[in-house]
């Protein structure tokens, strides 16, 4: 007979066995009864380490037991364990203290009277809404800017709500410079409201409430991300890893091209002993020569270099393709996992692929798929031994073997800041990510007469996915791919689990007693899950047919390549084409590599690997329209635990980098997903926990259910994103200045310009990170204030720029300057020298070009003791190895009537002599036209430090173009923008030379031009911000005559 299931202890009884019942029922969701004391707690009941130890603190809490550090979870493995812990740490097994009464609530501080002036109460009432800071810490006297850090469009805005509360008439005279403190701002009100009269009651609302407005979905905290490749330091510039091969051991997994030979006589010359293990063995064989080599001694070092052999995708059959697989990455973990624990600091794992030198990031796109595998591997491990020296070197397939080795041995000894190395055309490169939202492209809109076919089509993130492309197209057809069996539409279990989930797992764990075995929550969660996975197959076809589509069940195993090849066959059938691929099939177990048997990790991976072969190979010569993958954060970043699902993500991402190669006329997408929230397995166990920890946001379905749709019909190629908010963790970086050596770097530089400062890092994420200390006395601070503040000019924010652009590049000219924004003054507060932090980020670009994405930003603490952090300008440098030639242009006439001369100018510009670089100004044929004064003096000191951008040049065009401004519409305005400056040479400033701008509706393009008519530097698209107080008529009136 079936033993009867254990009844729950009565709670008086035992009161401790009762309440462990009860918190364990609490965290489960299942009732008492099915809580048998010897149950497992992750193998029957699904509570994983986090969980428990989450029981533990709630078991602690209930009986005021003393944490314990030396407590060890895998010591209390069941329910019965956990009760014992109880009475072993509390004796007397007394019941649980009730929770003693609230103490009665300590009364809120009462609210400081209000001040006897109610003037001033008020201001400091909206100034506390304002900066959030509370009245009693807004003295009087702080300056409104450099202590409170209000700027001056939050002075306007405040200025504003003083009117508005006081009924004051707006005075366009006013002046913000005359209030810079809050007592200042009181006097005002009392200047211009003399009864002081408290602010009229604000009316209340009307009853009738306002229409509920449109529920729009915020994305703003999930970018559109894309892999890009970004400069490194040389790695002479780089700080060493810690790994010594003078007298190291080290393992070398081998290729077959030459670089194996060649790094082993390289190792052998600095002292260390190689150990080659033979050509493609078993996992067994491997496992047995490593065993040996290790009993002999520790090892330092592992160079897994079979990944180095190309293997043409279109050439691979499905046993080729899993035995290139087995041995250029199965073998990597089967070797990491027996030489796990030598991976610490001073050791290092090293492996090498011929993607391209840029591992797919580039036009070229990925040049060896099975290289991808790899890559996702390497960065997984990094995760795991991240004490250790862990990277990917890649290069292009034409690269050397003795090229290749001597890289491989810099990697080891330098850089333990980035784990993805390349070499391409010169530069030693990584990847970092971009922000690139998508545009929509009408042609691209799905249609009812598509062809879909879906892998992995029962789980519930990818039902969900398939319903919304089905609503998205109105109908289509759809060839629907799973383990899992077409789900029976009658079978009430699928209803229930929609209408009666608690009542279907009683009636599973019931089914399970009947069959003569034990009812534990593992197995009814299995159960559960095998009609989870049919109700959400269910759900698919149903919202397919809703839609007006056409629905195709195909039960396959996809790492099987015939039934995958018959399914594609059907799908091809009638149209010979597919338009939409989406290979979402997967699934996912974390175990670190020594808790990883082969068995898991071949299933993992083969599953996404095999099963994305097997579809591809399996459309023959049919048409594919578009090929979309699910990888993951852990393809793009690895992930600890996951080596499995990384290799096999990133092996997918370059498949769709490969596609110009395989498929030129198909379309790739691959998404790396971030954990799902609300929807899948992710939801489920310890992830979100693990998430929250790790500082990654979880994607709200909301968002991630039209990505996939969002992509198809996107403009552009496609490629590989990364769909996630925060990243946490998986950003951070691997050294505190990124690998660099700071001194090493500088020391590069022949000659410092007035801008470059000490580097700081050297990061994946920022580049190259500078900090340089500007002193007011610098002439182009000193001779550049407003209202007696020192204000950084805007252009040698732009000289900042290339200065450290060129940092990574000092063979590189600066050629131009794109994007350029000024978003806030960069302001030296009471002449007081301060810090401005400068990166610059280069990529890649067109025709061998460099681009350099910088900022400036600056940091300062306020009168709170908070730090205030601004990004005062940014904009992207292009580099070229070569300057352009200049075009020429006619000198502009000189001997007109009209002209406005510098005296009058700078009766209304507050530039001292260094910046008053207009001799004189006037309008020919719809121009303004002005004349760079001579002998003006030196913009900085040293004298002699080097500029890359003539600054006073683009100052010429800026001060024309705002006296064209002035002169015709009577509007003070500030840099604000430049959409490009190209730069042409020679850029000295002590020449006869004319900025001639162009106005528009939105600014003016400008250009300067010398008395041989070359032109030397050229702006496009020069914008402003308009102040809000324009000069006196008077002043105006030189300007306005010479400018008609």
């Amino acid at each position: 007979a079936t033993a009867a299931a254990p009844a729950a202890a009565p709670a008086a009884t035992d009161p401790v066995e009762a309440a462990i019942l009860e918190l364990v029922s609490e965290q489960t969701g299942y009732p008492p009864d099915m809580l048998d004391l010897e149950l497992d707690l992750e193998a029957d009941l699904g509570i994983d380490t986090v969980k428990q130890a989450e029981l533990f603190v709630a078991v602690r809490d209930r009986y005021d037991i003393e944490r314990d550090d030396s407590l060890q979870l895998r010591d209390y493995p069941t329910l019965a364990h956990v009760i014992g812990f109880v009475r072993d740490r509390v004796p007397e097994l007394a019941t649980p203290a009730p929770a003693e009464a609230p103490a009665p609530a300590a009364a809120a501080p009462a609210q400081a009277a209000a001040a006897t002036d109610p003037v001033e109460a008020t201001i400091l009432e909206l100034v506390s809404e304002q900066t959030g800071y509370p009245p009693d810490m807004l003295d009087l006297e702080l300056d409104l800017e450099a202590d409170l850090g209000i700027d001056t469009v939050k002075q306007a805005e405040l200025f504003v709500a003083v009117r508005d509360r006081y009924d004051i008439e707006r005075d366009d005279s006013l002046q913000l410079r005359d209030y810079p403190t809050l007592a200042h701002v009181i006097g005002f009100v009392r200047d211009r409201a003399p009864e002081a009269a408290a602010p009229a009651e604000v009316a209340a609302p009307t009853a009738e409430a306002a229409a509920p407005a449109a529920v729009e979905v915020d994305t703003s905290g999930f970018p559109r991300r894309v892999p890009v490749t970004v400069v490194r330091p040389p790695i002479d510039a780089c700080v060493p890893t810690g790994v010594a091969l003078d007298g190291a051991r080290v393992v070398v997994l081998p290729d077959h091209g030459g670089v194996s030979e060649a790094v082993t006589t390289a190792l052998e010359e600095r002292g260390a002993q190689v150990l080659t293990t033979p050509d493609a063995p078993t996992a067994e064989e491997l496992e047995a020569q490593l065993a040996t080599w290790r009993e002999e001694g520790p090892i330092t070092a592992v160079l897994g270099l079979a990944g180095l052999d190309l293997a043409p995708f279109t050439a691979l059959t499905s046993e080729t393709w899993k035995e290139g697989l087995r041995v250029r990455v199965k073998l990597l973990a089967t070797t990491a996992r027996a030489l796990y624990d030598d991976l610490g600091a001073g050791a290092a794992f090293l492996t090498g692929t011929r993607l391209g030198g840029r591992f797919g990031y580039d036009e070229a796109g990925a040049q060896d798929v099975l290289g991808g595998a790899v890559s996702g591997f390497t960065k997984g491990l990094a995760r795991e031994r991240s004490d250790a020296t862990v990277k990917v070197v890649d290069h292009a397939p034409e690269t050397d073997a003795a090229t290749i080795a001597a890289h491989l041995i810099d990697e080891l000894l330098a850089d333990p800041g980035v784990i993805e190395v390349g070499y391409a055309e010169g530069l030693r490169t990584s990847v970092g990510l971009d922000v690139q939202p998508t545009e929509p492209d009408e042609a691209r809109a799905l249609s009812p007469d598509q062809v879909f076919v879906i892998t992995g089509a029962a789980g519930s993130i990818v039902s969900a996915i398939t319903e919304d492309l089905a609503t998205g197209a109105g109908g289509g057809t759809f060839h629907l791919l799973d383990l899992t069996a077409e789900p029976d539409r009658d079978d009430a279990d699928l209803a229930r689990f929609v209408d009666d989930l608690d009542g279907l797992k009683t009636d599973l764990a019931q089914r399970i007693k009947d069959s003569g075995d034990k009812a534990t929550p593992a197995k009814v969660n299995r159960a559960l899950a095998g009609i989870e996975r049919s109700r959400a197959a269910l759900d698919t076809i149903l919202a397919v047919e809703a839609a007006g589509g056409t629905a195709h069940w195909h039960q396959v195993d996809l790492t099987d390549g015939e039934a995958v090849g018959a399914a594609m066959a059907a799908a091809t059938e009638t149209t010979g084409r597919v338009d939409v691929l989406l290979h979402a099939g997967g699934l996912e177990i974390s175990h670190f590599l020594p808790d990883k048997p082969q068995s898991e990790y071949d299933l993992v991976f083969d599953v996404k690997a095999d099963g994305m072969f097997h579809c591809l190979s399996g459309l023959g010569d049919a048409e594919l329209g578009n090929l979309v993958v699910f990888s993951s954060i852990a393809g793009r970043f690895g992930n600890g635990g996951q080596t499995d699902y990384s290799a096999a993500n990133d092996l997918l991402c370059k498949t769709v980098a490969a596609l110009p190669m395989l498929r030129p006329g198909t379309r790739g997408v691959a998404l790396d997903w971030t954990a799902w929230g609300g929807i899948g397995m992710a939801t489920r166990g310890s992830i979100p926990k693990m998430m929250e920890f790790a500082g990654i946001d979880m994607l709200p379905p909301e968002i991630g259910i039209p990505i996939v749709r969002t992509e198809l019909e996107a403009a552009g190629d496609g490629g590989e994103s990364v769909v996630a908010g925060s990243l946490g963790l998986l950003l951070e970086e691997r050294h505190e200045t990124g690998g660099v050596d700071p001194a090493a770097l500088i020391a590069t530089v022949d000659a410092r310009g007035p801008m470059l400062g000490e580097v700081v890092a050297a990061t994946v994420a920022e580049g190259v990170v500078t900090e340089v200390e500007l002193d007011p006395a610098q002439p182009f601070l000193d001779d550049h204030r407003i209202d007696g503040t020192p204000v950084l000019p805007g252009v040698m924010s732009v000289e900042s720029f290339a200065e450290v652009s060129r940092l990574l590049a000092p063979d590189h000219q600066v050629v131009a300057v794109e994007d350029m924004t000024f978003d806030a003054p960069f302001k030296l507060y009471r002449d007081e020298p301060r810090r401005a932090r400068i990166n610059a980020r280069l990529t890649p670009g067109p025709d061998g070009t460099l681009v350099a994405a910088c900022t400036l930003v600056g940091r300062r603490t306020l009168a709170n003791g908070t730090e205030q952090v601004t990004e005062h300008a940014s904009g992207r440098v292009i580099l070229a190895a070569d300057a352009p030639e200049a075009p020429t242009a006619e000198p502009p006439a000189t001997d007109v009537e009209t002209t406005v001369e510098a005296e009058a100018i700078y009766r209304i510009y507050f530039h001292g002599p260094t910046y008053q670089v207009l001799d004189a100004a006037w309008a020919a044929d719809g121009t303004a036209v002005g004349a760079l004064a001579s002998d003006l003096p030196a913009n900085h000191r040293p004298e002699d430090a080097p500029t890359a951008t003539a600054p006073r040049l683009l100052e010429l065009c800026f001060q024309i173009a705002g006296v064209h401004e002035l002169g015709t519409s009577h509007r003070m305005a500030l840099p604000a923008r430049i959409a490009r400056m190209e730069l042409f040479g020679p850029l000295g400033d002590d020449e006869a030379c004319w900025a001639v701008a162009v106005p528009n509706e939105d600014g003016a393009d400008a250009e300067v031009v010398d008395a041989d008519g070359r032109v030397r530097l050229k702006v496009t698209g020069y914008g402003t911000t308009v102040l809000p107080d324009g000069p006196d008529e008077e002043l105006l009136a030189p300007l306005s005559v010479a400018m008609r």
